[in-house]
């Protein structure tokens, strides 16, 4: 059986590689790139790949946001991040929202190939630089309890919302999500409402803590 990969990573030279890498294996294939978030989630719905390879941080919808709303679609898609981070509070928090499997840039580029494999048969893999816990890390060791205002957030004022922290204008955001001026303004309302933010300043700080901006 081939395996059907979505690559989602918002640098062309890394996704080359990658591509390269994942097409040496003869039942492997690559059926579609995606340079920012939104167009990762509408190419998996598109496409249904049995995997999605994605970074955390990727702009347009974060890789978090988009492994949340890609298990809303119960494709049957499965995910593997792939990411320069290499905290364990980024490993928990990915597999609350649904992935399989985490793999950190710098391991051995076989790991990514076992965590497709390991993904494929429903098992989660973690690389082995990233956490103490390794393969026993559950996702029952997740708190979920607690309410996020975050989470209270529909798909489209999260789109909003990341759109906005990285500083595009409500004109670009309805051309990026073809809606109107109009409708983008009434949603970063209600978003900014729930998240008892006043300003743009607040929305970027929120979205630094929350790593849907880079620090830097």
């Amino acid at each position: 059986m081939t395996v059907s990969i979505v690559l989602a990573d918002d640098h062309s030279i890394l996704r080359q590689g990658v591509r390269a890498l994942l097409e040496a294996q003869e039942d492997l294939k690559v059926v579609g790139e995606a340079g920012d978030g939104i167009e990762a989630l509408q190419m998996t719905e598109r496409l249904r790949p049995d995997i999605l390879v994605i970074d955390l941080q990727i702009p347009g919808l974060n890789g978090l946001e988009v492994i949340r709303q890609v298990r809303q679609l119960k494709n049957n898609t499965r995910i593997v991040v792939l990411t320069m981070y290499q905290s364990e509070a980024y490993v928990l928090e990915t597999l609350r929202h649904g992935a399989m499997a985490y793999v950190s840039k710098g391991a051995d580029s076989s790991e990514l190939i076992l965590a497709i494999q390991e993904a494929m048969r429903d098992h989660h893999y973690f690389s082995q630089v990233l956490s103490r816990h390794g393969g026993e890390v559950n996702p029952v060791e997740v708190n979920i309890d607690l309410l996020d205002p975050y989470d209270t957030l529909t798909n489209r004022e999260r789109q909003v919302f990341q759109l906005t922290a990285e500083g595009l204008s409500n004109a670009e955001i309805a051309r990026r999500l073809v809606i109107s001026p109009r409708t983008v303004e009434i949603h970063r309302a209600k978003m900014m409402h729930k998240l008892g933010l006043n300003s743009h300043s607040d929305l970027v700080r929120y979205a630094i803590r929350r790593g849907i901006l880079p620090l830097e």
